[in-house]
């Protein structure tokens, strides 16, 4: 049932709908049998994509282009956008090995490609995902299951992409899960959507060590390279699948709890309640700053409190994100109500009560996006109401528990653990029960 047996190659894309991107080769690329270095400013023209160099002249123009890098050589391209419609998103200058691969689309835009070897794309992702510098027992763990979430997801080359599910849900109801979209031209994208991927590392680290100790490695059940999904912390339990994506139950992506000893998750509203306002003990709860310092990348360590969390909206402002987010007008917003949970709080059905209408929205990311300009930090929440002189809602206070979607591995939780001396496998077995290592190439 396993089909990798070599290292694939794959198309990374690092800019998607762009109308001019410069470029740098840095080092000889061949072009049709001539060689190409230097300045390149890109830009659609003519039914395809014009490159000229820093005079003005123009060296090609066609709909697919391929510059193939020479032994060494590398390229630049600025004002990269990191960290989509998320808290953290900026521009910046990135630095890539491998080929370079442009496609012209329809609209007048372009996407630009880097075609790399899988373990040299995993040297980058992990030191994009979390810092170079981490233990170096949690960075081969973080190879393990990058390369497996990338072979699975090739595997299923249809995609899992989806907008919701399959049969339409009832009227009045929003229901949108987001998985692997179907990317024309390319097979991941460089940022959180699929896999952090931000070129050569200014501070590389242990990352190729990692990669090198683990070539070939993937986590693999029943027959199949496990879909390795991930996030930056749990809040104190992973979280089921089924939380965040379709109705299906995956035996090694179930909730556990990320500590030492294991206690069931909180069952009655009550229990619950309790469980996201307290701080109960966990391996991501570290408050730690030279542990995050040594494992967060310098942007994620702009992102305080995320174990437990807490944030506030008047109540116009969330009628306005509302509004702006789903196109309904829902009124004087009277309450948010959640209708299902999922083992580490995360609410999957969330009803938003106003005064003219109601919605359901789901799931847990969907939530996370219309509760915020960009992201709520995770859809573990309890929320508070404070009430005005009408009675109607003045304040919704949201405390919270967590960063991301809360399946599979915890990074912060992981790299916790490789600071307290556990290897590799262990924490894979921790995150990933029933799951078990194998050298596929």
């Amino acid at each position: 049932m396993i089909m990798i047996s070599v290292e694939p190659r794959i198309k990374v894309g690092i800019c998607a709908g762009y109308e001019r991107v410069a470029v740098r080769l840095n080092g000889p690329f061949l072009l049709d049998g001539r060689s190409v270095r230097g300045f390149l400013e890109l830009q659609p023209e003519k039914g395809g994509i014009s490159g000229r160099n820093e005079k003005g002249r123009e060296l090609f123009c066609g709909r697919q282009v391929v510059l193939q890098a020479e032994p060494g050589s590398t390229f630049s391209i600025d004002d990269v956008t990191i960290g989509v419609n998320f808290h953290w998103e900026r521009r910046r200058q990135e630095t890539f090995r491998g080929n370079l691969l442009l496609i012209a689309s329809p609209e007048k835009q372009m996407s630009v490609i880097n075609e790399i070897g899988l373990e040299e794309y995993l040297e980058s992702v992990i030191a994009s995902e979390m810092s170079g510098t981490a233990p170096l027992e949690f960075l081969k763990a973080h190879a393990v299951i990058s390369r497996s979430w990338l072979a699975a997801m090739l595997e299923r080359k249809t995609g899992d992409f989806a907008p919701g599910p399959r049969v339409p849900p009832p009227a009045g109801e929003i229901m949108r899960w987001y998985g692997r979209e179907d990317h024309a031209g390319f097979d991941v994208c460089a940022d959180d959507h699929c896999q952090r991927y931000q070129g050569i590392p200014e501070k590389q680290g242990r990352a190729a060590e990692a990669v090198q100790a683990t070539h070939g490695v993937f986590l693999v059940h029943d027959g199949r390279v496990c879909d390795a999904r991930y996030h930056k912390a749990c809040g104190g339990r992973t979280e089921d699948f089924a939380t965040a994506w379709e109705d299906l139950e995956v035996p090694y992506l179930t909730s556990i709890t990320d500590a030492a000893a294991p206690c069931p998750p909180p069952g009655s509203a009550a229990g619950m309640n309790h469980w996201l306002l307290s701080l109960p003990d966990a391996y991501c709860a570290t408050t730690d700053e030279d542990v995050l310092k040594e494992v967060l990348p310098s942007f994620d360590q702009e992102t305080g409190n995320f174990y437990r969390w807490r944030i506030e909206y008047r109540r116009e402002e969330l009628e306005e994100l509302i509004g702006e987010k789903t196109g309904c007008d829902v009124g004087a917003l009277l309450d948010l109500v959640p209708l299902a949970r999922g083992p580490s709080g995360r609410i999957s059905r969330l009803r938003i009560l106003g005064r003219k209408t109601s919605l359901i929205v789901g799931k847990e990311l969907e939530i996370r996006r219309l509760l915020s300009r960009s992201h709520l930090l995770s859809s573990a929440f309890t929320l508070f109401v404070e009430r005005g002189l009408s009675g109607l809602p003045a304040r919704f206070i949201f405390h919270g528990a967590g960063w991301g979607h809360g399946v599979g591995l915890c990074q912060i939780g992981a790299a916790v653990m490789a600071t307290r001396g556990f290897p590799a496998p262990e924490i894979l077995q921790h995150y990933f029960r029933g799951a078990a290592l194998q050298k596929l190439y």
